[in-house]
């Protein structure tokens, strides 16, 4: 039996996801949050807006979630980089987060990274 392992999603915003982003990497596990802008039944796929940035989403594995468009969304799942640099997120996961304060909750992403940084530091000297 095949050992594999489902990475967590890394939580970012969508304007840290760009070509030369360390996130930026095919196959790569992401928790991005946007407001819904559009979705199409047909393909399954939505496209979630943060500010200026915005990223195409692949919920054709999701069951039991409806879309609105206008609502907040969260997904994880791998980022899937096409010939033309356009990313995709394939989502294993996704929910209505209406509601959410999206300022407090990038402020919360920052916080979030440098803990873990400072975490990891204090591992390597132990």
């Amino acid at each position: 039996m095949a050992n594999f392992k489902i990475e967590s999603g890394a939580p970012i915003t969508l304007q840290e996801l760009y070509p030369s982003s360390p996130f930026f990497m095919e196959a790569r596990s992401l928790r991005v949050t946007g407001l819904l802008k559009g979705y199409s039944v047909e393909t399954a796929i939505g496209v979630i807006e943060d500010g200026e940035k915005s990223l195409k989403i692949n919920t054709q594995h999701l069951r039991d979630v409806s879309f609105r468009v206008g609502s907040v969304y969260q997904f994880i799942g791998e980022l899937h980089i096409e010939p033309n640099n356009e990313a995709i997120l394939q989502a294993r996961t996704g929910r209505n987060v209406d509601g959410i304060d999206m300022n407090l909750y990038r402020k919360t992403v920052e916080l979030l990274r440098q803990f873990l940084e400072v975490e990891d530091n204090i591992n390597m000297v132990e």
